[in-house]
This record gives structure tokens, C-alpha cells and sequence, in this order.
């Protein structure tokens, strides 16, 4: 495709039917991507005219998939400038390609002693994979530690360098603090001392041109759900002489030449690490993400990019408490913050009501936030399609949430500005009942976090030894059992107003609900009349569910 397109973030959202004619505002592209109606004609036309599998059959329709397919592999090649086809492996995604580079390539090349350098800003997949290959190997893992700023201490990666390094797995951009690391000087340095490289690129390839054979890298991945692409397929380079002698990681079908129960011979790359029906819609979808990120000019992207960037930064700085999360030499794609006073994931949810979508959390980046010294934090990411407008409407609901709380009769609009602040709370009534008085789930949300934020933490409940586990935020439970009455107290607190004010329920459930009666179906009761299940994120739902099997479990001693 001709890089002629000229980048316009407000015409471009009409090329992405989820935001068409849609009040989202949708900062969340380093998660994953929106997708273009051009993807979703190519999954639709592979199904409705191609559908078939590759490689196996003599008919027609085999054969059309068979070279829609391959040529999405070639598309692939000449995107990050691969020397040879052969060398792209189809994968589900950049978490399945690190697994097999750890189990193949880590079989071959690692052994007890040697050393595995990976850096403090890793994503959980390219961390746990080589704890698991150490713990199997005797190998060490070693780990890079970055600056304040945020960037990685590059005098501390040339001190672990040595004769024993096996294998530099390194991101090329944070995708929590979207700092970009230095990968050419840090590639060149690990060759010195014998070290083979692998790249994780999931946060790069939509942002940057990629040419590996310029890298040097010996292993690059990425996935397609952020470039555009379909979910459930990704991308693994790896040099062709490495690949050639790696074992394969999975059997099946595919991945071999012959087949007996005495043995079996396999197939070279890239059909010996392919076993099984590949996803074929998705390297064909993930071929035509390319060409639509292709038909904008690099320069003219990354020049839009960087402009909305250093405008998010300009205007987030208006916010009255946040903080921009570290000050990298180069970030790109995001920007990671925390507001003082309010936790990460009661602003996820106000934003939420307001159809502001961001990240919050670790991001899958634990060791990184505990460096950090947070829980989780905020991330605000863009794509193709984000706009100025997107930055100032978040900018100005963050600073609505901030501002002085007006009182309301209600806040059951469902209009995406601010939502008007509930009431307070009288003492003499219950929450429950307060909650059913509104009718929308958003006010019921609003009023469960204003009860929550009217409760004083309790500094004698918040010791270490109350601290429960399973939970994303941080929670305490204390209980006392009156042996007079046969009757158990309990008490809660978090730092989440959204689990606090939950764990409010819970405990004004717990005050009318005898011991031998405490179990999961009646401390749940209160949360489905609510009806606000269905809006808990699965990280709150199994914080919520590990306070109630806790109580239950403390319950069941007692009777």
C-alpha cells in the first residue's frame, strides 16, 4: 500500500466501527487495539469464501487458504524485515512465543550455572517463563534495575554481563511506564560476552518500524491484537541457524515428516514449531493490520504520536494531585499516573461510569510497582484513532472527580459527564436500603464509594496480621467471637473505596446473620439484589470473593 494517508485521528475513527457514532472514549490501546473494519472484512471473507485448512488437502478451497495464509507470513517477513519467511512462526500471541523459546530454545542452550538477564520492567510473560526455566536448569536469573527516572541503569546491565549470560530477554518498551529501552547498544553488548537476545516487542510494533536484521536480535515477538489485529494470534522471528537446531515444544499434526510408534522425524522451521490447525483467520486478519497501519507515513505517525504524547503530558499536569509515573528519556504510546487520595481502581470505576475506559492496576507488572513503590497505578494509552479531545474529556472528569463534592438529590443520569455526588449517607440507615433507593447501577456505585469514603480508617484494624490475601487492593479482616452470645463480629477496611464499601455490606449482612447461618449463598444475597456483579471487573469479583470464602472459612471454626 502507498504511504499516502494523512493522519487524522477524528477521520480515522470512522475506520473503526466500535467507535462510530459511539461517546467512548477508549484510552486502553496498549491492552489492545481497536480494530479496523478492514481487519474485520478479512476475518468475514476468509469464512465466508476460503474457510478450509492449509497445507493438508488438494481442493480448491485448501489451497486458496493454504496461500492467503503463507502470503500473511511473507506479509509478516517484510514488515520487520526478516531475512527469510521460514523464520516467522505463527504463535497465539507474544506470552505463547516466550514460552517457547523457553522451553525449546531453553532445553538446547540453558543449563545449571548459566545466567538469564531480564530487567525490573518486565511484563509478567517475560519474567515467569524463565523463573519456570531456571527452577528446571539450575540456571540464575539475574535482573536489570532501573533508575528513578524510570529508564534502566545501563551500568548495572554491563556489571551482570558476563561469560555465564545465556540469554538477555529484554522489552522494548515498558508497557507500564511506556519507557523505551535502549535495544540496539544493550543487543551488541549481550553478543560480546556470547549471550543470545530476545526482544518482546508487543509494545513496540505498533509505534516503530522494526527491522531485525538491523537489530541484531535473535529472537523478536509481538502480537497481533495490538496492531490492529485479531486476538489469538502473534508472531515469533527467531534467526533461521538458532531455529534449525531448536526441538520442537509441542506435538501433532503439522510438525512432522514421519511418524511411527518406535519414533518420529519433525519438520524444519517454521512448520516444526506449528503443531496442530493454526489460526489462519488471524494471520490473514494480522496481515491486512499491517497493511493498514503501512498506508499512513511512518514519519507523519510518529511525529502525531509524539504530539499527543507531549499534549497529554501538558494537560494531566493540570490535574491537582497526579502524578506522571517516573521521567524516561523516551516514552512512547502511554502515560502511567497515580491521583493521591484516590485509589487506581475506584478511578477506573468513576471514569468507567462516565464510558472513559483506561487501565488500572499492575498491569502485569508487579515486581516494577513494588520498585515503585505502589500497588498499581493508572495508564492512559492511545492509538491511531485517539484524539485531543479524548486527552481533554479525561483530563476534565478527572478534574470533576477532584473538585469539591456538591450534594444531589440522585445521580441516576447516564450521561457520560460527571456524575452529580451522592448524598451522604444518614447514620440511621442502612446501606442496603440506601443503595436500592437508586435505581441506575452507576448511582449505586457513586453512594457505595461516598460510604465508603465517609467511614475513617480504623489504624488498629489496619495491621499486617489483618491484611487478607487474594485480593487486588489491599484489605484487612478482624473478627472477635463473643462467647457469651455465640456471635461473631467482624470489621473491614480497604483502600479501594469500591471494596471497602462492598465490605460494608457484607458486614451489615453479617450483623443480622446468626454463625451457623454465614455462608457463601447468604453473603452474596445482598450483592446480586444490588445487581452490581455484572459491573466488578474479574480482578474485583475474586478480591470480593476471597473477603467472603475468608469469612465463611473464620465462620465454620467457630460452630
Amino acid at each position: 500500500m502507498s504511504n499516502s494517508r494523512v493522519i487524522d485521528s477524528a477521520r480515522i475513527r470512522a475506520d473503526f466501527p466500535l467507535l462510530t457514532d459511539s461517546d467512548l472514549c477508549y484510552l486502553d490501546s496498549a491492552a489492545t487495539t481497536q480494530k479496523p473494519q478492514a481487519v474485520i472484512d478479512a476475518l468475514s471473507r476468509y469464512y465466508q469464501q476460503d474457510n478450509a485448512n492449509v497445507h493438508r488437502a488438494a481442493h480448491r478451497l485448501s489451497r486458496q487458504a493454504t496461500e492467503a495464509f503463507e502470503q500473511a507470513r511473507e506479509r509478516v517477513q517484510r514488515f520487520i524485515n526478516a531475512a527469510h519467511s521460514s523464520e516467522i512462526i505463527w504463535t497465539r500471541g507474544t506470552t505463547e512465543g516466550i514460552n517457547l523459546v523457553a522451553h525449546s530454545f531453553g532445553q538446547l542452550a540453558i543449563a545449571a550455572g548459566d545466567e538469564i538477564l531480564i530487567s525490573e520492567l518486565e511484563h509478567h510473560a517475560n519474567i515467569v517463563p524463565w523463573q519456570l526455566l531456571a527452577q528446571r536448569s539450575g540456571a540464575k536469573l539475574r535482573v536489570i534495575p532501573i533508575r528513578d527516572d524510570g529508564d534502566l541503569d545501563l551500568e548495572a546491565f554491563e556489571a551482570l554481563l558476563n561469560p555465564r549470560t545465556r540469554l538477555l530477554a529484554l522489552t522494548q518498551v515498558s508497557n507500564a511506564l511506556g519507557s523505551v529501552n535502549p535495544i540496539e547498544t544493550m543487543i551488541e553488548q549481550a553478543h560480546r560476552v556470547g549471550a543470545k537476545v530476545l526482544i518482546d516487542g508487543a509494545q513496540a510494533v505498533s509505534h516503530f518500524p522494526i527491522d531485525v536484521q538491523a537489530l541484531d536480535c535473535d529472537f523478536y515477538l509481538f502480537s497481533g491484537h495490538k496492531l490492529y489485529g485479531p486476538t489469538g494470534i502473534g508472531v515469533l522471528y527467531g534467526k533461521q541457524a538458532l531455529l534449525s537446531v531448536m526441538p520442537p515444544w509441542q506435538g501433532g499434526g503439522e510438525m512432522i515428516e514421519r511418524v511411527s510408534f518406535e519414533a518420529s522425524s519433525f519438520q524444519p522451521p517454521p512448520f516444526r514449531f506449528e503443531a496442530g490447525t493454526p489460526n489462519i483467520a488471524g494471520a490473514i486478519g494480522l496481515a491486512t493490520a499491517i497493511d493498514y497501519l503501512e498506508s499512513f507515513d511512518r514519519r507523519q505517525r510518529l511525529r502525531h504520536e509524539q504530539q499527543l504524547l507531549n499534549y497529554a503530558e501538558q494537560q494531566l499536569k493540570l490535574v491537582p494531585g497526579l502524578q506522571i509515573l517516573c521521567n524516561p528519556g523516551q516514552r512512547i504510546g502511554l502515560i502511567p499516573f497515580v491521583i493521591e487520595g484516590l485509589h487506581n481502581f475506584d478511578l477506573g470505576a468513576l471514569l468507567d461510569q462516565q464510558d472513559i475506559a483506561i487501565r488500572t492496576g499492575h498491569h502485569c507488572a508487579m515486581p516494577l510497582h513494588q520498585r515503585l513503590g505502589l500497588d498499581g497505578s493508572a495508564r492512559a494509552s492511545f492509538g491511531l484513532y485517539t484524539t485531543k479531545q479524548d486527552i481533554d474529556r479525561l483530563v476534565q472528569s478527572l478534574l470533576n472527580l477532584l473538585a469539591p463534592e456538591t450534594s444531589s438529590d440522585d445521580c441516576d443520569s447516564t450521561s457520560p459527564q460527571r456524575p452529580t455526588a451522592a448524598s451522604p449517607l444518614p447514620d440511621t440507615q442502612p446501606l442496603l436500603d440506601a443503595l436500592l433507593s437508586k435505581s441506575h447501577w452507576k448511582a449505586r456505585y457513586a453512594l457505595l464509594m461516598k460510604a465508603a469514603q465517609q467511614r475513617a480508617e480504623d489504624p488498629e484494624l489496619r495491621q499486617p496480621q489483618n491484611l487478607l490475601h487474594g485480593c487486588s487492593s489491599r484489605v484487612w479482616l478482624q473478627h472477635h467471637y463473643d462467647t457469651k452470645t455465640g456471635t461473631l463480629h467482624f470489621n473491614i477496611d480497604s483502600d479501594a473505596r469500591i471494596i471497602k464499601g462492598l465490605g460494608m455490606l457484607l458486614m451489615e449482612k453479617l450483623e443480622q446473620c446468626p454463625t451457623t447461618e454465614i455462608n457463601p449463598q447468604t453473603l452474596q444475597q445482598s450483592i446480586a439484589q444490588l445487581q452490581l456483579e455484572k459491573h466488578l471487573s474479574p480482578s474485583r469479583s475474586n478480591g470480593l470473593q476471597a473477603i467472603i470464602d475468608e469469612i465463611v472459612a473464620i465462620a465454620a471454626r467457630y460452630r
